[in-house]
């Protein structure tokens, strides 16, 4: 059996310890590298200190050790120096990369301080990693059988040096076992609520050496199915098909998409396969269901536009909703929510619309309609359906969770209209 290859990653940063700024890095360096069958084994954050980054450097038992962080150009960032004495080596400056650097800050029409243009001092042992986004350069040392990779810590410019460089270097010179993954995305059922449900199913799982990964997030659950390909790959695809399939006939109205799709992408790619339009009539959410569909390329193909009806004056004026029906029933109500739902649609004149009211808190909840109670409405073609859920959580989340069942809703209504029509 091939060696498990393993990772520590080592993040450098003041802020990332106070909370300033979230280490989002470490997470996607980390399913990167399970992606390429390197397993990473810890994630250290560590403070702009050298006694502490070199502390961290010495406990590092890892086959690979991933630094971002600490390269900017100024006096808090050391982590240069540090790795000249965790190394023994000394800096040099790199013509080639100081006229990179120079000319970039003549292209914006700024002169280059000798602090930018000293980024081009790196390490005399390491190899140079190229950033063809940004001044500070990467770093590849090898010591004792063991990789050191030193990037910026900006995520963009991390990424960009990951993809095209450190990932096929990692692969060509550990040779990690394959592995296959394959992730489903579902929504619509609670984590623990989905587990009971395809239980059986994933006790069968061992059989096919295959492990089963729960990856939740607000509104949505990830199913990750992988194992390694130690023998034939193609067996192991296979493999982690053959479960996917099942899956696929035990929970498919939960199913949306695979891998990193959105479900906003899927509905409007089901939206553009049928030529149909789209409006939107948000009061709870503000215009976040407009944020997410308008965030797709291409969307104008089929998205309209929208009514944000905070005020109960804009959901008579603008919408056509009776004063009666919403002294009556309330803004957070069944009556109201299918009114709006018709009403932006034949205001807009679209195929399909969503609506929405709710209490997204923290305050505004009662006994009847706490916080987190949102009525959600979807009209088309063939009249009109609704919801209510219940969404607990701080107000961004009730927000969240609403948009993607709102989504959802409009996605199945969506699927079903097909069917009929076959």
């Amino acid at each position: 059996m091939t060696k498990d290859i393993t990772a520590e990653i080592l993040s450098i940063g003041d802020e990332l310890l106070i909370g300033q700024t979230l280490n989002t890095n470490a997470g996607w360096m980390g399913e990167q590298l399970g992606l390429v069958g390197i397993r990473a084994r810890r994630v250290v954050v560590i403070s702009d200190d050298r006694d502490d980054i070199l502390a961290a450097l010495g406990d590092a038992k890892a086959d690979v050790v991933l630094i971002t962080g600490g390269l900017g150009p100024t006096k808090d960032d050391i982590t240069k120096h540090t790795l000249c004495a965790f190394f023994g080596t000394r800096l040099v400056r790199h013509p080639d990369i100081e006229a990179r650097i120079a000319a970039f800050f003549e292209s914006v029409g700024r002169e280059p301080l000798e602090v930018n243009r000293a980024q081009a001092d790196l390490p005399e042992s390491c190899t140079v990693i190229p950033n063809d986004r940004g001044t500070a350069s990467g770093m590849w040392f090898e010591r004792d059988g063991r990789v050191y990779v030193s990037m910026p810590g900006v995520p963009y410019e991390m990424k960009a040096m990951m993809q095209q460089v450190v990932l096929p270097q990692l692969v060509d010179r550990f040779a990690p076992p394959a592995i296959v993954h394959r992730t489903i995305l579902t929504t619509g059922l609670g984590e623990s609520h989905l587990a009971q449900r395809i239980a059986a199913w994933e006790d069968g799982l061992a059989a096919d050496r295959i492990k089963l990964a729960y990856l939740p997030s607000p509104g949505l659950v990830k199913l990750r199915l992988s194992t390694y390909a130690n023998d034939d790959p193609g067996t192991a695809r296979s493999r982690v098909d053959g479960q996917a399939e099942q899956l696929y006939t035990l929970i498919p109205e939960l199913i949306f998409g695979e891998g990193d799709e959105r479900l906003e992408q899927v509905t409007g790619r089901l939206l553009k396969e049928r030529g149909q339009s789209l409006s939107l009539a948000e009061s709870c959410t503000g215009g976040y269901v407009s944020h997410l569909i308008t965030s797709i390329p291409g969307s104008s193909s089929f998205y309209i536009g929208g009514v944000v009806s905070y005020a109960n004056a804009v959901k008579m004026e603008e919408l056509g909703i009776p004063s009666d029906m919403l002294e009556l029933n309330g803004a957070v109500s069944q009556p109201v929510v299918e009114r709006m739902a018709v009403g932006v649609r034949e205001a807009l004149r679209t195929d399909w619309s969503i609506a929405l009211s709710g209490v997204a808190g923290p305050d505004g909840g009662t006994a009847e309609k706490p916080v987190g109670t949102v009525w959600v409405a979807v009209a088309g073609p063939g009249g009109v359906r609704s919801f209510k859920g219940f969404f607990p959580g701080t107000r961004d989340l009730v927000i969240k969770r609403s948009a993607l069942a709102a989504l959802n809703l409009l996605r199945r209504a969506l699927l079903e209209a097909v069917h009929a029509a076959i």
